[in-house]
């Protein structure tokens, strides 16, 4: 009898019963986001393999030597092709004149 009445109390309760799990939630929450923030910290601290480090300080690429790479490049020659549209067959546009790709296709 006692039960039933203290299961009817916490029914009608409405801070027991929705207060509680959304307090639950929130701290339960900030934990476990601590948890996975701090992977990435951890993830920071390992340290890599001294002969891997050096192999990826031999292969540096930069913006300025890539630049340097194409800066002689002679685009003048280019050729603008338009791809295919999710309805046409990729197969057929390739080697067609422009004046088919203006068209409309339906």
């Amino acid at each position: 009898m006692f039960t039933h009445a203290l299961t009817r109390a916490l029914r009608k309760n409405k801070t027991l019963r929705y207060g509680v799990p959304m307090l639950l939630l929130i701290v339960g929450g900030s934990f476990g986001l601590r948890e996975f923030s701090q992977i990435r910290y951890d993830a920071v601290k390992i340290k890599i393999d001294p002969e891997l480090e050096e192999k990826l300080k031999m292969n540096k690429v930069s913006l300025e030597s890539e630049y340097e790479k194409i800066k002689d490049s002679a685009f003048d020659d280019w050729k603008n092709i338009r791809g295919p549209r999710p309805w046409e067959d990729p197969q057929l546009l390739q080697g067609r004149n422009p004046e088919f790709l203006k068209t409309k296709t339906t």
